[in-house]
C-alpha cells in the first residue's frame, strides 16, 4: 500500500520516466515481507538499456526490474534506498517523509 505523494509528484515522476530519464520517487509503504522499511523509493526509466545500465552502476540486478504499467523501475528499499538517494542528491525525498513523520 503505497500514501504519502500526491497526483502531482506522480505525474512529474511518469512524465520524467517517460523521456528517459531515471526518475524517482519516494513514497510511504507497507508490505508485511519488509516489516522494518516504512519507505520506498521507484526509480524508474522508460529506456530499460539506460536503467539496467544505471542500477548496474549500484549493483541492482537488471531482474529485480519491475514492469508494471509500461514503467520499467526499481523498488529501492532501506539501506539501499539511502545510498543511492544521497549519492542522486535525491535525499530531500526521504528526508520530506521524515519530517512529515515527526511533525
Amino acid at each position: 500500500m503505497a500514501f504519502g505523494i500526491n497526483r502531482k509528484e506522480l505525474i512529474e515522476w511518469k512524465t520524467k520516466a517517460g523521456n528517459g530519464e531515471i526518475s524517482f520517487l519516494t513514497h510511504y509503504w507497507l508490505d508485511d515481507r519488509f516489516p522494518d522499511c516504512n519507505t520506498v523509493t521507484k526509480a524508474a526509466c522508460t529506456d530499460r538499456k539506460k536503467l539496467v545500465q544505471w542500477g548496474r552502476s549500484y549493483g541492482l540486478r537488471p531482474e529485480w526490474i519491475h514492469d508494471r504499467d509500461d514503467l520499467p523501475h526499481f523498488d529501492l528499499l532501506g539501506e539501499k534506498q539511502r545510498e543511492i538517494l544521497k549519492k542522486e542528491n535525491k535525499y530531500y525525498q526521504l528526508q520530506k517523509l521524515e519530517k512529515r513523520k515527526k511533525g
